[in-house]
Parts: C-alpha cells; structure tokens; sequence
C-alpha cells in the first residue's frame, strides 16, 4: 500500500505550510474495528471520519472484533480515571474471546483550552526550584506518580507529563487525544516511548488520511523480540578473564553520569492496576548499548528491563547478554547463555543492534584481528542538538520513516537503521577520519555507533565527543522531519519540520 498525499495545511499554532506525506511501501491492508467506549460528539465526528478514510485507503472496517482483526478503536473521557475493568486493553480478549491482542488506540477528546490548560499546570509544575507532589496529583494516579511524572516532565517537558497522565488515568498505550469543540482542531498520538506528534486538522483530508496512515504504520510491523538460544553456555571461566562486561559497565557509569539514560518507568509507580502479561509489563527502561568483544565473536549488550528491573547506568553481570546473530526467519536475536550467571533476553533493540553489521565492512583491530567496523552502540531516548562534523556523521533515515515513524523492538525500526547505516561513509569507508555516526528515529530518539579507535575503550569515543561538545546531547526528540545544517563555528545544527 503507497499513499502520496500533498496539501497545504493552516492552522493557528503552525501557519502555513506545504506538506509532502509519503506512506512506507511495506503497508498492509488492515482489518480494523471499533469498540464503543466514551460517547462525546467530537468522539462521534473523529470516530465516523476515521471509519470513512480506512475504507477509503483499502481497509476492512468490521463491527466486532476477531481473529484477523489488527487494530482495535475505542474511546475514553479526558481528566478522568477509567476503572480498569472497563479499559479495552485489559478486557479485549477475554470479552471478544481472542487468542490475539489486537494493538489498540484510545480516542480521548478535549477542547483546546483543557488542552492547553493542563500544559500550563504542568509547565509551572516543572519550573519550581523545588517541585512539590501536590503539582503533579492527578486524578486516579499512585500517590507515587509525581516522581515519574517529574522525572518525565524533565525529559521531555509538559506534554510528556501530560501524555503519561493520560495513558495512566484511561489505562491504554497507544493515545489519540484530539483538542476541539465541535469539529477537531489538532491530534496528537502517544505511544509508549513518549512519542506525541501534533497532526493539524484544518485540512480534512490531510487530518484524516494521516492519522490512518499512522495508525496503519504501526499495525503494519511487528516485535522482533523472539530471542533463540543457541551453541553450548559460553564456560564462566571464559566471562571472567573477558575485558568488555567489565568496559560496559564502566560505559553504564559513564553514560549515567551524563543524565544519558533517564530513570526506569514502574507502571505500580504511576497508577495503580493488576499487571496483566498480554497487555503490559510491569516496568520497562529507556535505552541499550552494546559492543564488540573480539574473542567471543559476538555483542555483549544490555538486558531487557521489560522483564525485570534494570538501571542502565548501574549494570552488574546479569544485566548483559551475548548476542551472535539474528534469526534465519528475522523474528529475533540468536542468543549464547554463559554459565553461572542469570541469563536474561538482551534489550528489545537487539536485533537492530547486530544486523547492521550485516552490509558493514569489518576491519582489523589487532595484528590478526577482526571485527565489525561499529563497535560499539547506544540507543537512547533523546535527540542530538548539534555536532562537530569533522568527527560525528548524520545519517538519515529513509524518507517514510520521518511522516510515519515506528517504534521499540520492531522489524520496520531494525530495517530503518540498518538501511541508514549502510549508508554511512563515516562506517562504509574505514579510513573516514570521523569516529562518530548517528541517526535520530523521529519521535523515539538516537542511535548512535562509535568505531574502533586505539587506545580508547568502549564507548569511550562517544562519552568524550559529549563532554567536549562534538555531540550535544538534546532531552528532547524531534516528532517529525528534520535535518541539520551549517551554524557558527563550523556546527551542524538540528533544524526541525523540513528535510533536505
């Protein structure tokens, strides 16, 4: 399915602007259906007009869902707590008798004023020199929540607060909250990485036929989380006299001492539900790294924190993992065990992780030696605000990928980045003088990949491009196009809403 759709859109908060909208090639025709949930007039207009564009882009809109439906929409008051007996993502397949979870959309509606209100609370809320819980008490949140929203709000200001309460107080993921009165004026769509694009609804069928195309987006891919574990345990004699789990976790200082990863995300910390397997984890963590180790031949990357607590700027022995290779049928990583330690699943983007590697040159690193030309690579939930491009390259993603994002752990997201780093001279042309290469994922955040210099450790290259300004770090991540360009000094400089 390709959709290319050129409008101009007008709208108070963003003026005028053309847009070019180009749909990734890969998308399914998608069965889709609608639970009734919350009743609202702008509910009902947004909800019949969502109908109307998937029959019209070659969807299947059906009245109850089954066995092939792949998206769920329902609905749910905004500012009010949803017992969650009543969310659809926790009693979907129990009611609808389904061996398959469906992803699921909730529609919240609310004027703009609401809107714009709850994001002025929380601004004040997060400029205080000493925040106070009492800022951050939201209806049907744990008592505990004011950290997480604190901690939230800081990394990616209000509207990631905003969007966390949101998700809480109606007990679903995937948001669309539309601001209107009558007719919808703007949309924005959460997920769980803290994603939150503003889609303008002054032009219809634009409003439309992008919130169809976003949604199909991410209907269209899957999870690439199917770990195998192969060959006989690496012995632990072995673990013990290898350099690199000791390099990561001085890496995991390292990185924790520049605020690179933010703190890990408790669901009990922030409301108050029975955690049930098929819908959510009880906790999950921002962000991975791993590198090369040479003697085993294979990444040593950080652990899932889906599955268990993990502080990634605090790592031990069992927060690691040996990954060898991706899985002949790519639905997951090949995973070595290693005795006497606990093994848990490498983080979700594993198999991002190793499968770039597949069309990068490998080089020697010792007399003898060789090993891929990335070393070493951290994903993070942040942005990149500027570089020095005499030692960091940018490497864009593929068109698509910038009006219609993906997200965590998921085939289309692994396809992306190793499609861009294919295409890094940085990584493609040894000899390039840079060390650095990077892409930003709109809406989720960077990855970035350091080569083998002498005399460095791991990660070591890219700690020290941060601290002396070569790579500025930025807490918040673009939600759409964007490139860099040319400022003072000889920087390149993010510039957001157009692509070069």
């Amino acid at each position: 399915m390709t959709v290319t759709l050129e409008v101009t859109v007008t709208s108070d908060l963003s003026g005028v602007e053309e847009m070019e909208v180009i749909a990734h090639k890969w998308l399914k025709s998608l069965e889709i259906a609608f639970v009734s949930g919350f009743s609202h007039p702008l509910v009902n207009r947004v909800l019949e007009g969502l109908r109307r564009y998937f029959v019209k882009l070659g969807h299947r809109v059906v009245e109850c869902p089954g066995p092939e439906t792949d998206v769920i929409l329902t609905s749910a008051p905004y500012g009010q707590p949803l017992d969650w007996r009543e969310a659809v993502l926790f009693n979907l397949r129990r009611r609808f008798r389904l061996k398959h979870l469906p992803l699921v959309f909730t529609l919240v509606p609310t004027t703009l004023s609401a809107f714009r209100e709850s994001l002025a609370r929380l601004e004040r809320a997060l400029r205080r020199e000493r925040p106070r819980a009492e800022d951050f008490a939201f209806e049907g949140l744990s008592p505990s929540a004011f950290q997480v929203l604190l901690e939230q709000g800081r990394r990616g200001g209000a509207i990631l607060a905003l969007e966390r309460i949101v998700q809480a107080q109606v007990k679903s993921i995937r948001v669309l909250l539309v601001a209107g009165e009558e007719e919808p004026e703007e949309a924005y769509i959460f997920d769980l990485a803290g994603a939150h694009p503003r889609i303008p609804a002054a032009d219809t069928e634009f409003f439309y036929t992008d919130l169809v195309l976003r949604i199909a987006t991410a209907a269209s891919t899957h999870e690439v989380t199917e770990h195998v574990v192969v060959e006989e345990p690496i012995p632990h004699a072995l673990w013990q006299r290898l350099s690199t789990p000791a390099a990561l976790k001085r890496a995991s200082y390292e990185l924790g001492r520049r605020n690179f990863f933010t703190s890990m995300v408790r669901i009990s910390d922030l409301v108050h539900v029975p955690v049930v397997e098929a819908s959510i984890s009880e906790q999950y963590s921002e962000g991975c790294f791993a590198t090369w180790d040479t003697e085993l031949q294979a990444l040593i990357a950080t652990v899932t924190g889906s599955a268990r607590p993990v502080s990634k700027a605090e790592l031990s022995d069992d927060d690691l993992a040996v990954v060898v290779g991706v899985r002949p049928d790519g639905q997951g990583a090949l995973v070595r065990h290693v005795e006497g330690k606990r093994n848990s699943p490498p983080s979700s983007e594993a198999v991002e992780m190793i499968g770039m590697d597949e069309p990068l040159p490998w080089v020697e690193v010792s007399p003898g030696l060789r090993a891929p030309v990335a070393r070493s690579k951290l994903h993070g939930h942040r942005g990149v605000r500027s570089f020095d491009p005499r030692v960091v390259e940018f490497v864009p993603l593929d068109r698509p990928y910038y009006y219609y994002p993906v997200s965590c752990a998921t085939e289309a997201q692994a396809r992306a980045i190793k499609a861009a780093f294919s295409r890094a001279q940085t990584l493609t042309v040894p000899d390039d003088p840079r060390s650095i290469a990077f892409t930003v994922l709109p809406c989720h955040g960077t990855v970035l990949v350091e080569k083998w210099i002498p005399g460095c450790e791991p990660f070591q290259v890219l700690w020290e491009a941060m601290d002396t300004g070569a790579l500025e770090i930025d807490s918040l991540v673009p939600q759409g196009p964007l490139t860099y360009r040319p400022a003072g000094e000889g920087r390149m400089v993010l510039v957001e809403g157009v692509l070069d």
